[in-house]
């Protein structure tokens, strides 16, 4: 297993540096200039220079290329002073470190995130195998029927509405913010509760529908109708032989769509008004903001290898033969 995880990290650690790579090269590439940008409107030619200068956007491609890159490890040097490693650059429109806008607003990303991801796997995949288990009942029904209609929604559908009707109209909960864990767990569920739910909907529908038919192959394998044939229980059966088998494309799919997760968060976060990596993107977009915009590709793309590497370790526990692959 230690190799296994081994082998992964060491292809992370290069996926993540040929992301770092086309980064630069494509902001290098830009039509923008940022040195205008940063500048300003009322920016004087010697001001211009400056800025030039003190950004390094005068020197060779490779010798900017290096300072990137080795920013990130090491930290690098700015006309406001020093930026920590990792250093991912400074933002000009909030004229502060990246870094530091991304560690500010990440604890509000994440929470969505890992709790919208613990809603859709605990309901979705609950649902999904008791819809399995009870197959061609009324439970079934109900559960099969429910995850197509849900799957039609979407975020921008169901947050207004959620917010319309559980916090508007009724007064059963308070607007959704964002309020640190660690100083208020209860605050922190009740704050993020309603932005969980609306961005684990749709994901919940489809690992129903996931579940059900990834259970239902697993009871009609070999092994399963030879432990029946030996007369062990139906639900010993279920936990012990099938369900342990209808993970693994579970997993696989779940690899697949933490990105979309993430991108679920951009439209969760502006839909509820929530200060998160993603409106921190959507602003350095709209600002033009270089920088920033890079930055937060580089710590989304180490933010999903990251969690793909956690994914891999678990199907590689489901699946023994992962290991040696």
């Amino acid at each position: 297993m230690f190799q296994f995880i081994l082998r992964r990290t060491v292809g992370a650690v290069v996926t993540l540096f040929l992301i770092g790579a086309a980064t630069f090269f494509l902001f290098v590439a830009a039509p923008s200039d940022y040195a205008s940008l940063a500048c300003g409107k009322d920016c004087s030619p010697a001001r211009l220079e400056d800025i030039r200068t003190a950004l390094g956007l005068n020197l060779p491609i490779a010798q900017q290329f290096w300072d990137f890159m080795s920013g990130i490890l090491m930290g690098r040097d700015f006309p406001e002073g020093h930026c920590s490693a990792p250093c991912l650059g400074q933002s000009f429109y909030y004229n502060d470190m990246v870094w530091n806008l991304i560690k500010d607003r990440f604890p509000t990303t994440l929470s969505l995130t890992l709790g919208a991801l613990v809603v859709f796997l605990v309901v979705g995949l609950g649902a999904g195998m008791l819809a399995a288990y009870k197959r061609g009942s009324l439970v079934d029904k109900v559960a099969t029927g429910s995850s197509m209609v849900l799957s039609s929604f979407q975020i921008y559908f169901l947050g207004p509405i959620a917010l319309t009707v559980l916090v508007y109209s009724t007064g059963w909960m308070e607007n959704p913010q964002y309020v640190p864990f660690t100083e208020d767990p209860v605050g922190w569920l009740v704050g993020l509760s309603i932005p969980m739910v609306v961005m684990a909907t749709i994901f919940t529908a489809q690992y129903t529908r996931m579940a059900r038919a990834s259970m239902i192959e697993q009871l009609a394998e070999e092994h399963v109708r030879t432990a029946r044939a030996k007369g062990m229980s139906q639900r010993y059966v279920f936990f012990r032989y099938a369900w342990r088998g209808s993970l693994i494309p579970i997993v696989t799919v779940l690899g697949i769509d933490i990105s979309a997760l993430l991108g679920g968060g951009v439209v969760t976060e502006l839909t509820f008004s929530l200060q998160g990596i993603g409106r921190l993107a959507v602003d350095g977009a709209v600002q033009k903001d270089l920088p920033l915009t890079m930055g937060i590709m580089l710590f989304g793309a180490f933010f999903i290898l990251i969690l793909n590497i956690l994914t891999d370790i678990v199907y590689a526990y489901i699946d023994p033969r992962v290991r040696l692959s």
